[in-house]
C-alpha cells in the first residue's frame, strides 16, 4: 500500500469539556485569532471559530 499525502486542511472540529480553559489555551497559549464566538442556545453550548496563520480554521465546541 502506498502512502497518501495530505495537501491541506480547511478546518478541524474539536469538542472540549472545559470551554473557558480550552478557549484560553488556544487563544492565549497558542495565540490563535478568534474569528467568531457563538452561543448556541438550542444546544446549550459555545462554538468558537479560530484561525491559524496559514488560514486553517479550528472550530471549538463545548458540550
Amino acid at each position: 500500500m502506498t502512502g497518501i499525502a495530505l495537501g491541506s486542511l480547511h478546518h478541524v472540529a474539536i469538542i472540549c469539556g472545559d470551554y473557558a480553559r480550552s478557549k484560553r489555551f488556544y487563544t492565549e497559549v497558542l495565540g490563535l485569532r478568534v474569528i467568531a464566538e457563538t452561543w448556541r442556545a438550542a444546544r446549550d453550548s459555545w462554538k468558537l471559530d479560530l484561525t491559524l496563520p496559514d488560514g486553517t480554521q479550528l472550530e471549538l465546541f463545548s458540550f
